[in-house]
């Protein structure tokens, strides 16, 4: 592994969201490599010609570290604009013994994605890895900053009052109704991306990590779609129209069609009627 694609600036790990649950619960994390200075600001190694503050804004922004969006917290440049999520510009270089993946104790932090041309996806929430991401080396398991921000309990009060668990991937299938996307999924042993779902316990509410996410990212808090969504509800919507008015266009072809028929029809008769 090159020196570029793992070095990482680090300050306090255990502070990555605001919104994570006490330190017990988060994954250990390996020795800190920077801390920020006394006016909060750092240098980071993804931007080293400036330095960067922390903000907190409520609008839109794309993070040039992971390459995702998000809203809310930041480090951002004052002298060029460059963004970096918080949990991104703070991440270690390593963790260890993550809940989304037990199966091996270490993942590295890698600035760069694996496969080159062929972009590899978060085992988490499924979606492509663009920049920086946690990788397991033994078995090539890859999940976004964001994503390893997410521990074994969290508490969201932006989506539910009580705290929820990461359900234990036991291999026993049972149907989960997600209360953000409202779709349902099978769990499955081995946790495939998409199928990682926490649930509150007192009173059975679902959601996915892929949901969760947005309210890790600020994205849900400040009542953002991102883009890459909004585009695809728009591709969906069209879909819709489209098959809509396909079958409308049918049945006015075949109303047409009907309309014409009589009107012969009844020229015929008409005709016959003379005679």
């Amino acid at each position: 592994m090159s020196s570029g694609s793992s070095r990482c600036v680090s300050t306090n790990s255990r502070g990555l969201s605001g919104r994570l649950p006490p330190s017990e619960d988060v994954p250990e994390t390996s020795e800190r490599e920077a801390e920020e200075d006394d006016g909060g600001e750092i240098v980071h190694f993804s931007h080293p010609e400036h330095r960067l503050a922390r903000f907190d804004f409520p609008y839109l922004f794309l993070c040039m570290g992971c390459r995702e969006y998000g809203a809310g917290k930041r480090f951002m440049c004052q002298a060029c604009g460059f963004q970096l999520h918080e949990f991104c510009a703070l991440a270690p270089p390593s963790l260890h013994d993550h809940p989304f993946h037990p199966k091996h104790p270490h993942l590295l932090f890698f600035a760069r994605p694996a496969g080159g041309f062929l972009r590899c996806k978060c085992d988490v929430c499924g979606k492509s890895v663009k920049g920086f991401s946690f990788r397991c080396a033994s078995c090539g398991f890859d999940m976004h900053p964001c994503c390893a921000a997410m521990a074994r309990r969290m508490e969201l009060p932006a989506a539910h009052e009580h705290p929820l668990e990461l359900v234990a991937q036991d291999g026993a299938e049972s149907s989960l109704v997600c209360q953000v996307c409202r779709r349902a999924t099978a769990r499955r042993s081995g946790g495939s991306a998409g199928h990682t779902v926490y649930r509150c316990l007192p009173c059975g509410y679902c959601l996915h990590a892929r949901c969760a996410k947005d309210m890790v990212n600020g994205l849900y808090e400040h009542g953002i779609v991102p883009p890459e969504r909004r585009s695809a509800i728009a591709a969906a919507a069209r879909v819709t129209v489209n098959a809509l008015f396909g079958v409308l266009g049918g049945l006015i072809e075949g109303i047409g069609e009907g309309i014409g028929e009589a009107f012969v029809e009844n020229i015929g008769r008409s005709r016959r009627s003379f005679r």
